[in-house]
């Protein structure tokens, strides 16, 4: 007899034969089929008689087959499988190309649904590469039919019968969400949901069952990030106090004055630090709002109650960047910046050490700022009295990697203050899901001195006068990125390398003109004097992969030139599109793209319209799925199954849910089901 923790293979004789393809999907137990929803559904339940069809309209429909067979196109040497099908009303051509198992499939005079898309050929309907179920055969005719995320030579129907099978042991899960939740927020029992998730009986029940299983998964998420809040408070950590004085002297000698959102920012983050319990904090702002600033004052600060702070960037480049510009900020106080790398240590004020090469624990003990890469999480990395470790790009480091850096404090009775950073643009309703352990700090608002970047899709037939035009503005004395997708040339993804770029503009386009190549596989070494030149306007151009999406910053480059756009989401693009216009010239983006789908031109047009990061994030949330923008491995995304970051709603309600619960019962001493499902 089946129960959870069954092997999916003792389900029948067919699941035996296809357990390590399962296995490819996560479905090794019935509990893990159970739990595998569906993405979507075909509805088999709403169909329309044959003589109602209007063209372009996706419908269902039932009929009988009256003709059905394969056939070779002589033109496109395609393999052609049509059938006719027919109901009282009137008939239609069915055609699958490159499918002839169609005609194995499906007999003539067996009884079918077709859902699909209808075309008008000459007034006769017909559907191309309809999906189809047979009647006699299916345990799905006339309702919503289950679609699941697949693997090689596993089909739909395959899923639904064991599925099928397995619903009995349903009612052997325990209902872990307290009654008094699920009264409140009007959601059914559990073990109905997941009989209705798989085979609902009609839209009504499919919408409730959703309803139940999305809360299920964001409020566990909230729980989990309010525990951890929670548990976070009972830390101590060193209360850092304001320096009002030192702090009005270095914001009235900066080249520029702070926006308000910076200003709020400073003052808030420095209210955290005068608390005896950690702060957990993320500084959310667009490419080139002024982050690094904000993060230079709050590290003076630190240094100026004799604690030392500790910023790790996720590239050596940008590391190295952030040294250089935060030394030179710091330069009229007495502040010892130190930068740890692998392949480089050095610190901004003379230290003496003698006929030896400077080591990372000559560093640490003479720094009070200690700028880096993942080097400095290394187990024999121990700081002197860490009270601030800010992360920059937070997206790029994982929970046990920021975990590491901030219990480094060198006092085993406190833990650092917990900064992190991004500017790849988040919105309340992933930073609710995701970060909801972290406070927010947001700045929207840009240097008063900047132009809008004016962003361009360029096709091939406009690619001689871009080329033009990137000439003229080296003339001027600028300066041009062009990022590409890959470091080498792939035959299977046909799209353009930082190699093969490198040589057509260096040796067909801009001959005459200094050209760089930079791209992850270089040694640092290397990599070094290519920024170094582009830095020093030694370079004109510089061909590079994503290694310089954060950070790097060249107030001379007013062009980034992006090959193969479409391989890119929009938040990527973005931050590409960031490290030009930061000066006073007027600066542009093109998007060179040679193949765009409608699906990617649409993706593309996003960005030529709008210049905010948030919004842009918003759109490509709906293009792309969070996933793929912010990386599940270290988001807690991949618990999503089935909720998404647009149910803001009931992922406030979950919010306040577990809110109100663990002010009550912190231990969850009242609900071991639900303490069970959280450990």
């Amino acid at each position: 007899m089946l129960n959870l923790t069954s092997l999916a293979a003792e389900i029948s004789p067919i699941t035996r034969r296809l357990s390590a393809k399962l296995k490819k999907i996560k479905i090794e137990i019935v509990e893990n089929l159970i739990f595998y929803y569906p993405f979507r559904y075909d509805d088999f339940s709403s169909v329309k008689k044959i003589a109602d069809l209007n063209g372009g309209e996706i419908v269902t429909i039932k009929g009988r087959v009256d003709l059905i067979e394969n056939r070779r196109s002589s033109l496109q040497r395609k393999n052609i499988t049509q059938a006719i099908v027919s109901d009282e009303t009137g008939s239609l051509n069915a055609i699958w190309f490159n499918q002839p198992y169609v005609a194995k499939n499906i007999k003539a005079g067996e009884d079918i649904y077709l859902v699909g898309k209808i075309d008008l050929d000459y007034d006769n309907p017909q559907m191309k590469n309809p999906k189809y179920e047979k009647i006699n055969y299916s345990n799905i005719a006339g309702r919503l039919a289950p679609v699941y995320h697949l693997t090689a030579g596993i089909t739909n129907k395959q899923i639904r019968f064991m599925v099928k099978l397995s619903l009995p042991v349903i009612k052997n899960i325990k209902d872990w969400l307290p009654a008094e939740i699920q009264n409140r927020i009007k959601l059914i029992p559990l073990n109905t949901a997941l009989s209705n998730i798989h085979f609902p009986q009609d839209k009504n029940a499919l919408s409730q069952a959703t309803h139940r299983l999305k809360f299920d998964e964001l409020f566990l998420l909230q729980m989990k990030n309010l525990i951890a809040k929670n548990r976070l408070k009972k830390n101590r950590s060193e209360i850092i106090n304001f320096k009002e004085d030192e702090t009005k002297q270095f914001v009235s000698d900066l080249p520029f004055k702070l926006t308000d959102d910076q200003k709020k920012s400073v003052w808030t983050i420095l209210k955290d630090l005068q608390k005896p319990h950690p702060m957990n904090r993320l500084l959310e702002g667009d490419v080139g709002c002024g982050k690094t600033v904000v993060a230079t004052i709050i590290m003076l600060n630190v240094a100026l109650n004799n604690k030392q702070s500790v910023y790790m960037a996720p590239t050596e480049i940008l590391a190295k960047q952030h040294f250089i510009s935060i030394s030179k900020l710091l330069e009229k106080f007495n502040i010892k910046v130190g930068l740890i790398t692998r392949s480089e240590k050095k610190i901004n004020q003379k230290l003496k050490v003698k006929n030896r090469k400077i080591k990372a624990a000559d560093i640490i003990q003479n720094s009070d700022i200690i700028i880096g890469t993942h080097a400095l999480i290394q187990n024999k990395i121990k700081f002197k009295n860490l009270a601030l470790a800010i992360i920059d790009e937070q997206h790029r480091f994982g929970v046990d990697q920021r975990k590491s850096l901030t219990e480094k404090s060198g006092n085993k009775k406190t833990m650092s203050h917990f900064l992190s950073m991004t500017a790849t643009p988040i919105p309340r309703t992933l930073h609710l899901a995701v970060d909801g352990d972290l406070d927010l700090s947001i700045i929207k608002e840009m240097p008063k001195d900047r132009k809008n970047i004016l962003t361009k899709i360029v096709g091939a037939e406009k690619r001689k006068k871009a080329y033009e035009f990137i000439e003229k503005q080296i003339e001027e004395g600028r300066q041009i990125f062009v990022i590409c997708p890959l470091i080498d040339p792939s035959d299977k993804l046909g799209v353009k390398s930082v190699s093969e770029e490198y040589e057509k503009l260096n040796n067909k386009i801009f001959p005459d003109i200094k050209i760089e190549i930079l791209h992850g596989k270089l040694k640092s070494e290397a990599k070094e004097n290519i920024m170094q030149n582009f830095i020093k306007n030694k370079t004109k151009i510089l061909v590079a992969t994503s290694v310089v999406e954060v950070g790097v910053d060249i107030p001379n480059a007013t062009i980034m030139m992006i090959e193969g756009a479409e391989r890119f989401g929009l938040a990527q693009l973005h931050q590409f599109r960031g490290r030009v216009g930061r000066s006073e010239f007027q600066s542009y983006c093109f998007l060179f793209s040679d193949n765009l789908t409608d699906k990617a031109s649409d993706r593309l047009e996003a960005l030529v319209d709008c210049n905010d990061g948030f919004e842009l994030a918003r759109r490509d949330l709906e293009f792309r799925g969070a996933g793929d923008i912010y990386g599940q491995e270290q988001s807690g995304l991949s618990k999503l199954k089935i909720a998404t970051l647009f149910d803001y709603e009931l992922m406030q309600k979950a919010r306040s849910e577990a809110t109100q619960l663990l002010t009550t019962d912190p231990e969850l001493e009242k609900f071991p089901e639900l303490k069970n499902r959280m450990e």
